[in-house]
């Protein structure tokens, strides 16, 4: 069996894979003031052919997949989905991305089919502000999803915080400051112009640069690594039980090292984030496609993988698709 190995000798081994378009938020910078369309269901993805898919994935190569939404956790029989990932031969690590809203019911049984770790989405450590940025009012739901995620293993624990100039970059040494006295691993994120059309300004990028110089007074920042490290460059501060990472997508991009493509939840595979190439999996898949076939469509996919993105020569752009049905 080939391998995915793309043209510039990057090894493709994480496959990203969205499950639904649908969200219990609706963030300012991801969903625009109005809504958004969401995928009628009969074009989402079964349960059954993400299983195949991803299967056909490993065999090619992948070691590591991550359940993405829109919020993985408004799908029924999410933890069935994860228990059947988990019996897939030679795939090693299972994630999830999620809001934390509804974490609190599901972490136990998730640990016990088989997730291995959660990435959770906080941009405010604000009650109020919280409710502005994600117009709900669950931020005690999220904090004892976080505690409840700990407590059963979920670990590494990440918790990804966009920083956005004038809404929540105030925040950034708050932020930092709770991983002095809480294991959990904190990754700054630059905003990116994949989400809310009528909220995304260029201006309202803080560079990581910017962010670090925000905390520094509390500490040297010291580089280390941690299990699943992905994109970020982490680091951790004199004494502290957690790390604190940057993804850079503008100020030091990781495409040279991306090891990853995505599947949306309704069976496009998507080589690069910030491309618009996409495959049609699901069209094959229901008409009756042998797995050699599929294979085909991820080596094809492989081959269409780009050398890098282009958001620093078009800031300005924006893309089709919005992160909710590409996957957070």
């Amino acid at each position: 069996m080939p391998e995915l190995v793309d043209s510039y000798s990057r090894r493709i081994e994480y496959l990203r894979v969205s499950v639904t378009d649908r969200c219990n938020l609706r963030c300012l910078y991801c969903m625009p003031s109005r809504g958004v369309h969401t995928i009628p269901r009969e074009e989402i993805l079964h349960y059954e052919e993400i299983q195949r898919l991803v299967g056909v994935a490993v065999g090619l190569g992948v070691r590591k997949v991550r359940v993405t939404g829109g919020e993985p956790l408004v799908r029924s029989g999410i933890v069935s989905l994860i228990a059947s990932l988990a019996r897939i031969p030679n795939l090693e690590d299972i994630s999830l991305t999620t809001n934390g809203t509804l974490l609190e019911a599901f972490a136990a049984a998730l640990k016990e089919a088989g997730l291995r770790r959660v990435n959770i989405s906080l941009d405010t450590l604000d009650p109020k502000k919280y409710a502005h940025i994600t117009r709900g009012d669950e931020i005690d739901q999220v904090w004892r999803g976080i505690r409840k995620a700990l407590e059963v293993g979920l670990t590494p624990l990440k918790i990804n915080t966009v920083v956005i100039r004038g809404l929540n970059d105030g925040e950034v040494e708050e932020f930092a400051r709770l991983t002095l006295s809480e294991p959990i691993n904190l990754r700054f994120i630059e905003f990116m112009p994949v989400g809310a059309r009528d909220f995304w300004r260029p201006e309202r990028v803080v560079r990581v640069e910017e962010i670090k110089q925000r905390i520094r007074h509390l500490g040297e920042l010291r580089p280390t690594r941690i299990r699943g490290d992905g994109p970020a460059r982490y680091f951790f501060l004199p004494g502290a039980q957690g790390t604190v990472g940057f993804i850079g997508a503008f100020s030091d991009h990781f495409c040279a090292w991306c090891n990853r493509m995505r599947i949306t939840c309704d069976g496009r595979l998507r080589p690069c984030l910030f491309s618009e190439t996409e495959i049609d999996l699901r069209a094959p898949l229901r008409r009756g496609c042998s797995d050699q076939e599929l294979v085909s469509l991820f080596l094809r996919g492989n081959r269409l993988k780009p050398r890098s993105h282009t958001l620093r020569e078009e800031p300005d752009r924006v893309w089709r698709r919005p992160m909710s049905e590409i996957g957070g």
